[in-house]
């Protein structure tokens, strides 16, 4: 766990974890942040392979090739996680932040945006498509869930991430083969540790507290 100095707010690196633990840790976080026992936090994961399906719907099956199927409480559809790709749960107040939710899914969105750049890739924010966007290839998906104006669920940035998962399942609607990695716009191996410095930077930069 790291806490910063200048921000109320939290780091926690779980590590490799599975899809179930995260999640009922996510919800325990959730209800801390609302209590005020906690800053705002950020939880950064890696999971085995999974899919999960929020509220809009998508994969009906139990199990994809092995990997298990989670319908869950965030915004979006389907898509899947696994080895090489780092996921960010952002446990945030948003009272302070005026209950502005898509003002929230905006600063979610630049903030991977601005961890992508000293890596050499230019991430965009697409009008009327969630999450962020190389080109027109997808490299972070983003689905949220609020209760008592509390944030949990988050964000899936695909570093290393075998793509061909996504071929298994339409993620976020789309067809599997829009999904891009960050090993694949470079050509090159991208270190895990990196990516989730460089995520903490710019979640301590926009995200706690009241923006600007």
């Amino acid at each position: 766990m790291w806490r910063s100095e200048r921000v109320p707010a939290e780091i926690v690196d779980l590590g490799r974890m599975d899809y179930a633990t995260a999640w009922d840790l996510m919800r325990e976080k959730r209800r801390e942040r609302k209590e005020g026992r906690i800053p705002d936090t950020l939880l950064l994961v890696e999971h085995p392979h999974v899919v999960t399906v929020g509220v809009q719907g998508g994969e009906t099956a139990d199990d994809i090739d092995g990997a298990p199927v989670y319908h869950v409480e965030r915004g979006g559809l389907a898509t899947y996680h696994g080895p090489g790709q780092v996921v960010g749960y952002p446990i945030v107040d948003l009272t302070p932040r005026g209950r502005d939710v898509r003002a929230f899914v905006h600063d979610l969105e630049e903030m991977v945006v601005q961890a992508l750049r000293p890596f050499g890739i230019e991430g965009r924010r697409v009008e009327g498509k969630r999450g962020v966007w190389v080109g027109d290839r997808k490299i972070c998906s983003v689905g949220i869930a609020v209760q008592d104006w509390v944030t949990f669920h988050g964000f899936a940035l695909n570093v290393s991430t075998d793509l061909s998962w996504f071929e298994k399942i339409h993620p976020c609607g789309f067809e599997g083969k829009v999904m891009t990695s960050m090993e694949r716009q470079l050509g090159r191996p991208v270190p895990l540790v990196d990516v989730r410095l460089q995520l903490t930077r710019s979640f301590i930069d926009l995200i706690p507290g009241a923006p600007g």
